[in-house]
């Protein structure tokens, strides 16, 4: 499903515009955006957790020359599933 379903999916459960439901998606997006910007945790009760995981510093290699590199720490943007969601499956 790419965006563009997503919205047609959202006005279709919902009962509102296409016009709408874009507009509830992108904030949603961004919403979910600017609080992982501000270190919180978006908990969706139900659905699942946004979060921010931090990855250590770590030692690598490049896989074209096989030299030894250094990876410095990064944090990434992560989705953890609730258990009722996952179980509904």
């Amino acid at each position: 499903m790419n965006k563009n379903e997503l919205v047609r999916a959202i006005a279709n459960k919902a009962g509102i515009t296409l016009k709408d439901a874009s507009i509830a998606l992108e904030g949603f997006i961004g919403a979910v955006t600017d609080g992982l910007k501000a270190g919180e945790k978006i908990q969706i009760s139900g659905f699942g957790t946004f979060e921010i995981k931090e990855k250590p510093a770590r030692d690598g290699f490049n896989p074209k020359t096989g030299e030894k590199i250094k990876i410095d720490a990064s944090k990434i943007p992560a989705f953890k599933f609730g258990k009722a969601y996952k179980d509904s499956f």
